[in-house]
């Protein structure tokens, strides 16, 4: 599979659509490669109070900087990494109160970073926007416009954090019904038996 670029999307603008982003990400699927799985894609980098913000169904009735709002993000993503395949992380302002650190629970396909006093998650993301340049490109979801222009800049893509949040949902849909698919197969295949 060769590399998917903003040529291949019939864009010049490199903020992906929603139907773009979701159209390049199931054509590439493969059994073997996982669910919506973009060969160009290096990591996802998320800033995660943006998508917290945006996505008032996570963890309604928590407030958006909680501990329940973080693990209820960490854990659907981690759901969405299982499907796409495609390494996140996920990067949260670490200024305020002190975070318990078993907390934070990463892993090397869903990585959670805190930014340190004095630097905001927007720096953590541009340098490892930056630095995974020669490796591929890297999807940066933040709804900061200056953020997504910096990265589009540096050779990456971005999208919004409502575009993302529909194609999490879409990977996870899909999923879901392959799931139930096999299942039911396989209940047909063992009663044959």
């Amino acid at each position: 599979m060769s590399a998917v670029n903003n040529s291949e999307l019939g864009t010049r603008n490199p903020e992906l659509s929603y139907a773009r982003v979701h159209i390049m990400l199931s054509s590439r699927r493969t059994r073997a490669s996982g669910y919506a799985r973009a060969v160009a894609l290096v990591r996802i980098l998320v800033d995660g109070y943006s998508l917290l913000h945006c996505w008032t169904a996570l963890a309604p009735g928590q407030p958006r900087h909680s501990a329940a709002a973080r693990e209820a993000l960490v854990s659907v993503l981690t759901s969405y990494r299982d499907a796409c395949g495609t390494p996140i992380t996920i990067v949260f302002d670490g200024s305020g109160p002190r975070r318990h650190p078993a907390e934070t629970r990463s892993t090397p396909e869903v990585e959670v970073l805190y930014s340190r006093e004095g630097q905001t998650a927007d720096q953590v993301i541009e340098r490892v926007a930056h630095r995974f340049q020669p490796y591929g490109e890297p999807l940066v979801v933040t709804d900061d416009l200056a953020e997504r222009d910096l990265v589009i800049s540096l050779g990456g893509m971005a999208s919004s954090c409502e575009n993302f949040i529909r194609t999490v949902e879409s990977a996870l849909k899909d999923l879901d019904r392959d799931v139930k698919i096999y299942n039911l197969r396989e209940r047909d295949r063992y009663r044959k038996e």
